[in-house]
């Protein structure tokens, strides 16, 4: 088993999760995240006054997956996620231990 972490624009989140939905992955954590990177965020002004926002607003992705779906579903992130631009996002790939299902106790790929 894998963990696919995958943090993209905001606003790509309903493409991403209708494109993993497609391909079968239905089970998924979604976390609203603060993140800088080569973006290096920007300066707003507000009532006047100049500010920085060095973290910028990202959606995290949180999947467990067979070893048989990453591929598949690294390739689904990827391609909806991409604008071409800076900050498109970044996904991580772990090895998962054991996953178990708290309601029935059943472990591995069977609890997910």
């Amino acid at each position: 088993m894998k963990k696919i972490e995958a943090i993209i624009k905001p606003f790509k989140i309903d493409e991403v999760k209708q494109a993993l939905g497609e391909i079968g992955v239905n089970s998924l954590t979604v976390s609203e995240v603060k993140g800088c990177g080569r973006q290096k965020g920007h300066t707003e002004i507000y009532r006047g006054s100049e500010y920085t926002v060095d973290f910028l607003p990202k959606i995290k992705f949180e999947i467990i997956l067979q070893d048989s779906m990453v591929q598949a579903a690294v390739d689904v992130i990827v391609k909806s996620a991409r604008t071409g631009k800076i900050g498109d996002g970044k996904i991580f790939i772990l090895p998962v231990e054991d996953a178990i299902r708290i309601r029935t106790d059943e472990h591995g790929e069977k609890a997910l």
